[in-house]
C-alpha cells in the first residue's frame, strides 16, 4: 500500500507519462505519484530532464526512441501517429502494476498478462476527440487532409489502447463524461494535486484583473483582453503561446503582457490580484484553485473543470457564454458586488475535508472574504490527493488480486462515475 509517508509499496510498480519536457499540472501529478512509489521508474515518450522539478530529475526515466528526436515534441498533434507507435513500443512488462498518467497515447503502454493497469486521465486524446473539430479549422489544407485521413485511425488506436486499462481514474467529473462516452468505460473522479500552501492573505489586493494561460486558441485569452480593453481595466497576461502576436497588437494600453514567469512571480500575482479571469473549457483547471488558494476570485467561463471547482458567488462568479460581452457583464457585476452568495451557507470544515464542494455563508459582511475561498480551495491539496489515490489504489489491488482483470472491471462498474468517494 502506497502511503503518504512514501514507504515502498509491496509489488513492483511503474508509472508512465506522455510526455516530460516542462512542470505543467500532468507532470506535477507525476510527481506526486513518484514521491508516493519511490521505486518505480518512469516511463515518458520524452524527457527533459533540466525541465523537470527535483523528484522527477532524481528518478529513473526510460524515454522510448523518440528520445533520439525530441524535436518531435513542438509537433505533438502532427506526430500522433509515431507517438502511438512510440507507446506501443515501450516495455512495462517487468511489473505488476503500471500507473499511467495520460493525456495522449500512453496508456498503449506493453504490460504482462496479468498485470494491473491504471490511469489517472487528464482527458481523452483531445486532438482527434472533444478539439477536433476545433484543430480541423485551425489547420491548413494540407493540415485538414491530414487529420481527416489520421483520425479514424488514432481513434481505433486510442480506444484498444484504452480497453487495456483495468481502472480509470478521471482527473474530473468533466473528464469522467468523456471516458464514458468515448471508451464505454466508468472511472472513479479524484481532482489532481495542487499546491494550496499560500502566505496569509494581503489585505487588500491591486487593482489588476490576472490571466495565467499558454496563449492558445481554445484557451480564449482573447475574451479577457477583449473585455478588460473594453472597460478599461488593468490586465496582466502571464503566458506565452502561438497567439501572443495576435492577441498584443489587438490590445489596449491598459494589458500587460509578461510573457512565460516562475512559479514564485505567478504566485505573487495571484496573491495581489483583483480576481482570476479564466475564459476557456478545461479538463480540470489549476490556475483557478490556485487563484482561491491565494484568497483571490474567479471570474470564469461556466463549462469543464471549473464548474467543479469554482462556486457560484461564494468564490467567483461564471459567465455562460464565450463572448466578450457575456465576460464584460460578468466583470461589471462581480465590481458592483451582485452575486448569489447571501441566498447560500458555508462549512469551511466541510471544504477543507474534501467530501463533496463547499457552499457559502449566508450574510457575509463580504462577498469575497479570503479565508472563505482558501477553504474551499483545501480540499484540493496534495496531501488529499495522495490519500485518495493510496486508497484507490489498494481497492484495486484488493479487487485485482481476488479475479483479476474481469473482477476489477466488474467491481468499477459499480462505481458512480461522478463521485469523489473510494467505491467499497
Amino acid at each position: 500500500m502506497p502511503d503518504t509517508s512514501e514507504s515502498p509499496p509491496p509489488v513492483r510498480v511503474a508509472l508512465a507519462h506522455h510526455w516530460l519536457m516542462s512542470m505543467r499540472g500532468g507532470e506535477k501529478t507525476v510527481s506526486v505519484l513518484a514521491g508516493m512509489f519511490p521505486d518505480a521508474p518512469v516511463y515518458a515518450l520524452l524527457a527533459n530532464r533540466d525541465q523537470l522539478d527535483t523528484t522527477l530529475r532524481q528518478r529513473d526515466i526510460r524515454c522510448s526512441w523518440l528520445q533520439r528526436f525530441n524535436w518531435i515534441s513542438s509537433l505533438q498533434r502532427k506526430a500522433l501517429p509515431l507517438l502511438t507507435a512510440a507507446a506501443r513500443s515501450m516495455d512495462a512488462t517487468a511489473y505488476d502494476v503500471v500507473i499511467c498518467s495520460d493525456a495522449a497515447v500512453i496508456k498503449a503502454i506493453r504490460t504482462r498478462p496479468g498485470a494491473l493497469k491504471i490511469c489517472y486521465c487528464h482527458t481523452p486524446m483531445r486532438y482527434v476527440w472533444d478539439l477536433y473539430d476545433e484543430y480541423y479549422r485551425q489547420a491548413g489544407p494540407l493540415g485538414r487532409l491530414g487529420l481527416r485521413l489520421a483520425a479514424p485511425r488514432l481513434r481505433e488506436q486510442d480506444r484498444l489502447a484504452a480497453d487495456t486499462v483495468d481502472a480509470f481514474v478521471a482527473n474530473s467529473r468533466h473528464v469522467a463524461d468523456r471516458i464514458r462516452r468515448h471508451y464505454g468505460r466508468p472511472s472513479i473522479v479524484i481532482a489532481p494535486p495542487v499546491d494550496v500552501v499560500f502566505p496569509p492573505p494581503l489585505p487588500e489586493p491591486d487593482d489588476y484583473y490576472l490571466v495565467v494561460s499558454e496563449l492558445v486558441h481554445y484557451k480564449r485569452v482573447d475574451l479577457a483582453v477583449e473585455a478588460c480593453g473594453r472597460l478599461g481595466r488593468p490586465l496582466v497576461v502571464i503566458g506565452a503561446g502561438p497567439l501572443l502576436g495576435d492577441i498584443r497588437r489587438r490590445a489596449a494600453g491598459c494589458i500587460h503582457f509578461l510573457g512565460w514567469q516562475s512559479d514564485e512571480v505567478v504566485r505573487g500575482h495571484l496573491r495581489r490580484c483583483r480576481a482570476l479571469l479564466f475564459c476557456g473549457e478545461e479538463d480540470f483547471g489549476l490556475t483557478p484553485v490556485e487563484a482561491m488558494a491565494a484568497g483571490r476570485p474567479v471570474i470564469a467561463y461556466r463549462a469543464g473543470g471549473a464548474t467543479e471547482t469554482v462556486l457560484d458567488g461564494c468564490t467567483g462568479l461564471f459567465f455562460d457564454e464565450p463572448k466578450v460581452d457575456a465576460l464584460a457583464n460578468t466583470i461589471e457585476r462581480f465590481e458592483r458586488g451582485v452575486g448569489p452568495a447571501s441566498s447560500r451557507s458555508f462549512d469551511a470544515g466541510k471544504a477543507a475535508s474534501g467530501v463533496g464542494p463547499a457552499s457559502c455563508r449566508s450574510g457575509a459582511a463580504e462577498l469575497w472574504p479570503a479565508d472563505r475561498i482558501q477553504a474551499h480551495a483545501r480540499q484540493f491539496g496534495v496531501d488529499l490527493f495522495r490519500q485518495r489515490f493510496a486508497s484507490f489504489y489498494d481497492w484495486c489491488l484488493r479487487h485485482h488480486r481476488q479475479g483479476g482483470a474481469v473482477a476489477i472491471r466488474r467491481a468499477m462498474e459499480d462505481v458512480d462515475p461522478m463521485s469523489f468517494a473510494v467505491p467499497p
